[in-house]
Order: C-alpha cells, then sequence, then structure tokens
C-alpha cells in the first residue's frame, strides 16, 4: 500500500524546514523538537476530554517519580492501567503523550496511570526499566486508589513498548492485558523492516542509533542483559494476552510482528494488527493524519475487546 499521503506532505514538510536530524542534534534539542510536534501543536479545543486529571508521585528505581492519572467520565470502579510513553528512552515525557493517555481512557473505559521514568544518557539502561518495573509494582498494589478496579494493564509505544513488554515478562499474571504498538523488541537483531525503512520515515537508522548510543552504556553485559533489552529474547511463555501494533513503513515492523508470533508460539492470547501506509509515531499524528486517526480509534477498540 503507498505511504498515506498526508503523512507524506507531514514528511516533505518535516524535510523541507531545514532542521539538523535529531540524531545530529543534543538530547535537550531532540526533546524539544519532540514536544514541538507533539504538544505545541495541541489546540485547547482538541484536547480530549476526560472525567479527570490528577498529578502524583509514584515509587521508581530510585526514589519518586512523577506520573499523571487519568480517570474516566462516570463513578467506575474501572481497570487500571499503566502507561510508559515512546521516545527512544531519550526523549518524550508526561506532556508529549497526554492526548494519547487521553485516548485510551475514554476509549477503553479505563483509569491510565502515566509514569514519567528516568530518560537517558543522564540515566542510561536499566534506569528507566527499573522505574517501569517498580512503578507498575506500586500500581498492582494499589488499585483501589488509582482505577478502582480489580485488573492491570500495561501499555506503551516504541520505547514504551519495550520497557512494557519486559515488565510483563517479569509479573506475569499480575497483568491482565498488555498493549505493545510499534515496540522494539529486538534491537540487536537483523530484520528487513529496518533495511527498507531505514530513511524517509520518521524514525530513521541513525536515529535509532542514536538513541541506543545513549541509552545503552558500554560496559552493559549484552548476554546477562539481552532479555531486559530485547524481550524477543526473554521467556514469554506467561505473559498477559497482547495487542501488538505495528506500521508498513516502520523500522521496527518485523521484529514486533516476530514478537507476536513468539508470544502465539507460547500459547498467549495475540491480537496482532498492522497498519498499512502508516509509519512510526502515527499516535501521535492524529491531527494531522485521517488514517492515523482511524487506526488509533481501532487500536483502543481491540484493547478494550482484549481487556474485556
Amino acid at each position: 500500500m503507498p505511504l498515506d499521503p498526508q503523512l507524506k506532505d507531514m514528511l516533505d514538510f518535516i524535510a523541507a524546514a531545514g532542521y539538523p536530524p535529531m540524531e545530529e542534534s543534543t538530547p535537550e534539542d531532540g526533546r524539544k523538537a519532540m514536544r514541538a510536534m507533539s504538544v505545541d501543536l495541541v489546540k485547547p479545543e482538541d484536547v480530549v476530554s476526560v472525567g479527570s486529571v490528577s498529578s502524583l508521585m509514584v515509587p521508581g528505581g530510585a526514589g519518586e517519580r512523577e506520573a499523571r492519572l487519568y480517570r474516566p467520565e462516570g463513578d467506575g470502579p474501572w481497570d487500571t492501567m499503566v502507561f510508559l510513553h515512546g521516545g527512544g528512552f531519550v526523549v518524550g515525557d508526561l506532556d508529549t503523550h497526554d492526548q494519547t493517555c487521553r485516548r485510551l481512557c475514554r476509549d477503553v473505559d479505563v483509569a491510565v496511570l502515566s509514569v514519567d521514568y528516568r530518560l537517558a544518557p543522564e540515566d542510561p539502561f536499566p534506569a528507566g526499566l527499573d522505574d517501569a518495573l517498580t512503578a507498575t509494582e506500586w500500581a498492582a498494589a494499589h488499585l483501589d486508589d488509582l482505577g478502582g478496579g480489580e485488573r492491570l494493564a500495561i501499555g506503551g509505544d516504541s520505547a514504551g513498548g519495550n520497557l512494557s513488554a519486559v515488565v510483563a515478562q517479569h509479573l506475569g499474571d499480575v497483568l491482565a492485558a498488555q498493549l505493545l504498538i510499534y515496540p522494539a523488541t529486538d534491537g540487536l537483531g537483523d530484520y528487513p523492516s529496518r533495511v527498507e525503512n531505514a530513511d524517509g520515515y520518521f524514525l530513521t537508522a541513525a536515529m535509532m542509533d542514536w538513541f541506543s548510543g545513549h541509552y545503552l552504556p558500554a560496559e552493559t553485559d549484552l548476554e546477562t542483559e539481552l532479555a531486559r533489552l530485547a524481550p524477543l529474547h526473554g521467556d514469554v511463555s506467561e505473559v498477559a494476552p497482547a495487542l501488538v501494533v505495528t506500521a508498513e513503513f516502520d523500522p521496527l515492523r518485523d521484529e514486533g510482528e516476530a514478537y507476536a508470533a513468539a508470544l502465539r508460539a507460547a500459547g498467549v492470547q495475540v491480537d496482532q494488527v498492522r497498519y498499512d501506509g502508516l509509519i512510526h509515531g502515527f499516535c501521535d499524528m492524529v491531527a494531522m493524519s485521517t488514517a492515523a486517526a482511524d487506526a488509533v480509534t481501532d487500536i483502543n477498540a481491540r484493547f478494550k475487546a482484549l481487556l474485556g
């Protein structure tokens, strides 16, 4: 299928703007660029309405972390979902994924706890993962204070999908479902989509190398840490049912689909869907692409069905 015309227009606009690519920027500049696309362009009238939004602190791997709790309209109780944002473990924050969390809260009818885990290079691997795991364990013990329901789910996009998958492997049946949106599952692997979509589709091979260079300390023992870095190499035998989302023009497409296949082979309930014509990050591009907006609506409906 051809690239979605509206996303093509967006990519052409970015290319014509002449800004240096993220891999030639500092992490600080990369964070500002992501906020410019995902926060600054949101008009007040376009903010997705939910019942309530509150700020709180949750335990992390080395002290408390900021978090944001979204509750649906109505009285509840609701199931709770921990959300971990994408951004290559280097960029992204609570604000960049505010609209995504609001849509999940509204469409899935679930309380969403978005966690501000630590980022590299200031805090490289495994800091963000430690925060994600600790915060999710805390959420499991405080469901009455969050959504009030009995079930806990987890989810995230890209790097957040990676963290969600690893946390799901650690927590097993503590979780009722997991949502993995174009997840990074095997960063050390070799896949055709990494070559086919290496350049020109927003997330590039050079950008992924830049992310990895910041996230992964040189002294990391890859053999020991492989499963925590690349969940495709972990134990998937007892993880929660999963919705795995991929995009046609995404370098991470094939490893995401390989992860879905591994879950299915292990007997895990899996709903795997590829959105043709779309690119990595499309969940943040709803305002720019009708096809992306339709895909997000479909994702949330599928996850609501999975969560039951």
